[in-house]
């Protein structure tokens, strides 16, 4: 058994239970030889079900002919083959775009539990960490690839990052194995082509083990890393504190509790909160979060970032995405009895429980100027209302209200008329929980 077999089965060992393992198998030399040492070791041992997929980006005619390349593969190995076509959405970058397309396409398709093992090794490694310092990361963004982390509904698990390019060249070559070579690798247009065939080459003249030398710089930034994320956890559990709206379901932090951590500690946990929300700013916007912080009390500073918004309110953050950043369409709903849940368009849903008194009633949004007879206090003006009740602004206007006629008898989760507390009715509103995050 060769080095490079025994390291890939020791790697694996803690995955063994499994319910299946899916290979990302690209056709090129890397997913070639991860794909053929999984063959064999299942041919001597029982191993979770294997199976392989394929994304096809179209980017370029020679892609065409590499799903039937990957497919003679697998036949040949007896292994099963998913191939998914997938669109790269046009940006800056085509790069992570291709990657990002790639990635959604292996969460959509994990089941629970289910590993994908991917083969990137060290010299990807050395790659990825050099190409992100010339880009001015942080130690989040050095640290680089890990081994293992979560994807979709199972996980990410790369075997070969301590085994070199060289290294499964020489068990490709050995075991006759035949693989695509890509014709863009050779593009140095791209700039990890470009650190790859002229910048390591070059420093590997001087330095020869300069990719097992930045890969282990990696690991142990990984470490740091994995600290950094120990005292942002314990600082999360510091700052959650208690909104006064328990029923918005938005992530949220109390300003106060965070505004007392040192600046560093509070980059340090934003970035941990934010990780899986949105792309995360480069240092020249994080003067964006200082002006939302320092903000006079009575302002509604908004922090604007790639994948939503961070607000403030009630002496809260409050990160907003997806439907909370859309406009509404007005609401003029007629109610007389809904049992079973409504949707409001881009507003979540309402349901109703109990039965209302006979009656022309309507639900609708806040215009300004309404007032509600509450049960011993009297009519009071809805602004006071939702000022009393520590209202997010934000909230206020996607309120569902509920009216007889032009007469405003409750609002949803907060308070209702004497005549419909006496019905034993009350109105529900479950808000729009946002868009959902995806960490690549």
């Amino acid at each position: 058994m060769t080095a490079l077999e025994l390291h890939l089965r020791q790697a694996l060992q803690p995955w063994l239970t499994a319910p299946a393992w899916r290979i990302a198998f690209s056709g090129g030399l890397d997913s070639s030889v991860l794909l053929h040492l999984l063959a064999d070791w299942a041919r001597h041992e029982d191993l979770p079900p294997l199976s392989a997929i394929h994304v096809h980006h179209g980017l370029q005619p020679a892609g065409d002919a590499w799903p039937v390349h990957c497919a003679r593969v697998c036949e040949q190995l007896g292994m099963a083959l998913e191939v998914v076509r997938v669109q790269v959405a046009p940006g800056a970058s085509l790069e992570q775009a291709a990657r990002s397309a790639r990635y959604q396409a292996f969460c959509e398709r994990l089941k629970p539990g289910e590993v994908l093992l991917s083969a990137q090794h060290r010299d990807d490694q050395a790659e990825t960490l050099l190409f992100r310092l010339l880009r001015g990361a942080g130690v989040r963004g050095l640290a680089a690839m890990p081994a293992s982390r979560p994807l979709g509904r199972g996980g990410l698990f790369r075997p070969l990052l301590d085994s070199s390019r060289a290294e499964l060249r020489e068990y490709a070559q050995s075991h006759g194995l035949a693989w695509i070579e890509d014709p863009s690798n050779a593009d140095e247009r791209f700039s990890r082509n470009f650190l790859r065939r002229r910048v390591l080459p070059l420093l590997a003249e001087r330095w020869p083990q300069v990719t097992a030398n930045i890969a282990r710089s990696a690991r142990y930034l990984g470490e740091a890393q994995q600290l950094l994320g120990e005292l942002a956890e314990m600082d999360l559990a510091t700052v959650h504190g208690v909104s006064a709206c328990p029923w918005l379901t938005l992530p949220s932090l109390e300003l106060s509790a965070v505004s007392a951590l040192s600046d560093a500690r509070q980059r340090n946990l934003l970035r941990y909160w934010l990780a899986p929300l949105t792309r995360l700013p480069d240092s020249d916007h994080w003067a964006g979060w200082c002006d939302l912080r320092d903000a006079a009390t009575d302002a509604a500073p908004i922090w604007k970032l790639t994948d939503g918004e961070l607000h403030r309110a009630d002496g809260r953050l409050w990160w907003l995405s997806g439907e909370w950043l859309r406009p509404l369409d007005p609401l003029d709903l007629a109610c007389d009895s809904f049992s079973e849940s409504v949707e409001l368009p881009g507003n979540g849903h309402v349901h109703l429980q109990g039965e209302l008194p006979q009656g022309r009633w309507h639900l609708r949004y806040r215009q300004g100027g309404e007032s509600l007879q509450l049960p011993g206090r009297g009519r009071r003006d809805l602004k006071r209302l939702l000022n009393e009740l520590r209202v997010p602004a934000f909230v206020r206007p996607r309120l569902p209200l509920l009216f007889e006629g032009d007469e405003l008898m409750a609002v949803a989760n907060l308070s209702q008329s004497s005549e419909i507390q006496a019905s034993g009715a009350r109105l529900h509103w479950s808000p729009p929980i946002g868009a959902q995050g995806l960490s690549w």
